[in-house]
């Protein structure tokens, strides 16, 4: 037989000892020095504008016709007297005349925005001088105020008088003429 004794029970705490943290190292090379961020926003650079004359010009360009087939003579049956010699007729491409229509107005929105530039239009005009078509070439920039400045220049220029071209004979028929308008805010 076994004898069981019940003796009260005692507890401790004990806590455990850390041992120290290790020195710091000596000699150690410094931490490495940052460059300092670069600025959020850079301003764009200082223009100087010079500036532009009283009004925008109008430059024509005009398309040269293809050169005419040349054309064999025969020639004379006797030497006489040599005659006179005939200058053949050459044909003569569209033309605008700029002095007698108004200026495109700058659009107010290209104004704001400061925009410039040139507008290349090709006019094909018909044989009694009436613009039957116009596009623009070039475009004078690639936002939308520049776009503004091309369809004013095509709608101002197609009204201007232009005269039709001509062929060989001096006949008027359909041609077709490049403007140039330069835009320059005043």
């Amino acid at each position: 037989m076994v004898e069981v004794i019940k003796a009260p029970i005692e507890t401790k705490i004990i806590e455990e000892v850390k041992p120290p943290p290790p020195p710091p190292p000596e000699n150690l090379p410094p931490p490495p020095k940052m460059a300092p961020p670069p600025p959020s926003f850079v301003p764009p650079p200082e223009v100087q504008i010079a500036n532009p004359p009283p009004a925008p010009a109008i430059t024509v360009t005009r398309e040269a016709p293809p050169p005419a087939p040349p054309v064999a003579l025969a020639p004379p049956p006797a030497p006489t007297a040599p005659p006179a010699p005939v200058a053949p007729r050459v044909a003569v491409a569209a033309q605008i005349n700029v002095n007698a229509c108004d200026k495109p107005e700058y659009p107010a929105a290209a104004t704001r925005a400061e925009a410039t530039g040139v507008t290349k239009i090709r006019f094909t005009v018909d044989a009694a001088g009436k613009v039957s078509k116009a596009e623009v070439e070039k475009a004078s920039g690639a936002s939308r105020e520049h776009r503004l400045l091309d369809r004013a220049a095509v709608e101002a220029l197609s009204k201007c008088p232009f005269k039709p071209g001509t062929d060989e004979t001096g006949k008027p028929v359909g041609a077709t003429t490049v403007v140039e308008y330069h835009w320059k805010l005043e």
